[in-house]
């Protein structure tokens, strides 16, 4: 944590779309079953997964041709991508070509079995997917099975009451109620806390120059600190 200078772990090749190459990297995770990052190449249309083992330049492109933005694994290792062209979400066993759709998938739109844009995804261990349905103005929250979802955030129009969002980004969804949300020099963010059961859901929304404001609708503690 007192390194002062980052590594590289994945391109570092210059834009491109060879092997070991991005363009426009979205969204990353760890597979931790085998040491890998899982990446979101969105300008190449691909999801792909570098090695991080010590010695090894092991690349492979598990899913091409998709309008990728987020990404998320569950416990057993499903994949989950959300597509911002087809507006829809997709689950995905490792090396499935097809995948299922697990949320939206019934055209871009704003009624409660679609998703307009959908960019990034959390999923908890009941495999219940949120989703910041960005053009919608809104979070979205589908169970495992469901057939249309459930605005747990937003969904009242573009704006910046309380009560409303503007194009959300990233999420992730705190069932403790203490959490740690980091932000760096560059990207300065606002989060928007809300109350959804017993889960606390945390939004992340670009506010240009200003410092990074916290917005609570309860009294969850947050720290925002800056990634050492």
């Amino acid at each position: 944590m007192d390194d002062t200078n980052g590594q590289v772990v994945a391109d570092g090749n210059g834009r491109g779309n060879r092997l070991d190459q991005l363009n426009n990297p979205t969204d990353v995770l760890i597979d931790k079953e085998t040491d890998s990052l899982i990446i979101c190449d969105q300008e190449n249309r691909r999801i792909v997964r570098w090695s991080r083992r010590s010695g090894t330049t092991q690349r492979e492109i598990l899913l091409d041709n998709t309008a990728c933005r987020g990404l998320a694994m569950d416990d057993q290792r499903y994949l989950y991508i959300s597509d911002t062209e087809k507006s829809e979400v997709r689950r995905y066993q490792i090396g499935d070509k097809n995948g299922t759709i697990v949320a939206g998938g019934n055209g871009k739109g704003a009624s409660l079995n679609q998703l307009n844009t959908p960019r990034y995804v959390f999923v908890d261990q009941q495999q219940t997917i949120y989703v910041s349905d960005s053009d919608n103005h809104r979070v979205m929250k589908w169970n495992k099975g469901a057939k249309e979802g459930v605005v747990v955030a937003g969904g009242q129009g573009k704006g910046d009451a309380l009560t409303q969002l503007s194009y959300p980004e990233g999420l992730f969804v705190d069932t403790l109620g203490v959490t740690t949300c980091f932000v760096n020099s560059v990207l300065l963010v606002q989060i928007n806390h809300f109350l959804s059961s017993c889960e606390d859901c945390y939004l992340y929304e670009c506010i240009n120059d200003e410092q990074p404001t916290i917005r609570t609708l309860t009294g969850t503690k947050i720290i925002l600190s800056q990634r050492q």
